[in-house]
Order: C-alpha cells, then structure tokens, then sequence
C-alpha cells in the first residue's frame, strides 16, 4: 500500500528577492566591518551570511521542490535541504571561529570602532532586515516562517549594536565592541551546534521524533485486524516530509473486500500524522517475511 502527500507552495519569488537584499547587505557589512573597526558588525556580518545562505538554499529548494521524482530521485528532491544545512553549519563554525581569534585579543587591547560609521550601518540593518522580514511575513509556508524567525533575530542583533554604538559615542568603553561579538558569535555557535546535531541524525536516517514514531506503532497495533508489526522504518526526507514503512502481521485471513476495509482503516488512522509517504506491508497467517533475517526472523502462525 502506497500512499504520498504531494504539496507545492509558489513562494519562489519572495524568497529570491528577499535573498538578493540579504546577500548584498551582507557584503555591505563586511566591507562596514572592516571599514569601521567593528568586530561586533563582522560577528552579525557572518549571521547574516548564514542567514543568506539558508534563504537562498530555501530558494533552491522551492524550485526543485516542485520538480517530479525521476528514476533517479524516487523520492524527489527534498533531501537536498540537509546537504544544504550542513554546507550552511560548515560555513558558519569556520566563519564563527575566525570572529572568536579577532574578538578575543581586543579584550585585552580594546580599539575603539567609528561609532558613527557603526551607528549608519546599524541604522541600515534594522531597516533592510525588518523590510526583508515584513515581506516574508505575508507568506504561508514553512520556509518563510523560520526564514522569517532568522530575520527577526537579525533585527534585534543590529538594535543591539545601534545601542551600542550610541553608547560609545558617549563613553569610551571600546571593550563593548568585542564583548558584543563574542556573544553575538557563542549565541551562533549554540544555534548551528543544535542545528547541526539535529541534521546529522537525519542524515542517518535517525528517527525523526521518537514520540510520533511511539504513538505510530500504538494506533497499527490497536486495529483489530493486526497481530503484530515488525521492519518498522520511520525516518525523515528533509526535517519536514516524513517516511513510513511498516509490516503488519494479520490475525487471521481476510478476503479482498476485506483487504480493501482494511486499507481504509490504515489510512484513516495514519491521517492525522500527515506522512509524506508511507508503505505498509500486509502479511497474512502462514505467511513468511520476505524482509526476514536471522534477528528479526517472523515464521508462520501456527
């Protein structure tokens, strides 16, 4: 039994244009970075790097995300977005750990930035990622929402360095600036550490919520119709489309008809975990698993 949820969302364009703006104001902070002294804007120039590379990963994928599966990608293209987030968690740790050997030193020889060049740069990032973010708020699908949350997080980033900067203007205490991008780069680290941990377990076909696979298990094996299950495989294409394959040791014969009611049954009960695919295997009395091997061997019933 074979059943697959196919759902596309036209969101290309708001990402593709969010991602262009995203990507040119990075470039903009790290010459702003360089030019003005700041550590705290090259430690945000590298988030919003990560979130550049994100959007336009999520850009890719709505467009791929439409494509059909082939011979080739019998399951179509969503597991791209891991290969995506592990580029995205290579690069921030390596971009993360440049900002630390740059932030470090200047605590014990804080320079002062040019607050003035801080607070135009600053003034711009609010309003570019707050533009960006109130133009992914009107979108519906998974993609924008967290893409959203990302650009959200990159607005308060740059009022904290607004505020700053402010204050340096007023006092000189040029430790503010490497104090701000060590926590804003351990607040990254933290983030991809997670991220990255989490994409790692799918890639090795982890299960994606062990809860959701428990209550899976629980509802096949309250149908009346079912002995046991055994070769159950619940695992995950991209995070979001998940997979099931199960098989179903019957109690007792059942006539087409009664297959069919069977199958409705399933299905009915499997709906509310909304799988993208799933495949269930109907082994009837006195039958033999073809998948069996010497540890999870299943004989005839006698």
């Amino acid at each position: 039994m074979h059943a697959h949820n196919h759902s596309h969302e036209n969101t290309s364009d708001r990402i593709a244009w969010v991602f262009l703006l995203n990507i040119s104001f990075t470039v903009i902070e790290f010459v702003g970075g360089v030019l003005t002294n700041s550590t705290a804007i090259m430690a945000d120039a590298v988030h919003d790097l990560g979130d550049s590379l994100s959007i336009g990963l999520a850009w890719l994928l709505s467009v791929l995300g439409k494509k059909q599966s082939s011979q080739q990608y019998t399951y179509g293209y969503k597991r791209f977005s891991l290969f995506g987030a592990l580029i995205n968690s290579v690069v921030l740790v390596a971009g993360s750990v440049w900002i630390l050997f740059e932030s470090i030193p200047r605590l014990l020889a804080p320079e002062m930035p040019d607050t003035q060049g801080m607070l135009a740069l600053a003034i711009l990032g609010v309003l570019v990622n707050g533009y960006a973010a109130y133009k992914l708020s009107g979108g519906d699908t998974l993609n924008e929402r967290v893409l959203n949350w990302h650009l959200l997080e990159d607005v308060l980033g740059w009022v904290a360095v607004l505020i700053v900067s402010i204050v340096l203007m007023f006092v000189d205490l040029p430790i503010l600036d490497p104090l701000l991008s060590i926590g804003f780069t351990l607040f990254i680290l933290f983030n991809v550490v997670k991220n990255l941990r989490e994409t790692l377990k799918l890639f090795l076909q982890a299960a994606p919520n062990e809860d959701v696979q428990s209550e899976v298990e629980k509802t096949l094996l309250a149908l009346t119709e079912v002995r046991e299950l055994h070769h159950l495989h619940f695992w995950s294409l991209d995070g979001e489309q998940h997979v099931l394959t199960v098989h179903l040791s019957l109690k007792s014969m059942l006539d087409s008809k009664e297959i069919v009611v069977l199958k409705q049954k399933i299905s009915a009960s499997l709906h509310s975990y909304k799988l993208a695919h799933t495949t269930i295997e109907l082994e009837l009395p006195e039958e033999y698993c073809r998948d069996a091997t010497s540890d999870n061997f299943v004989g005839p019933v006698s």
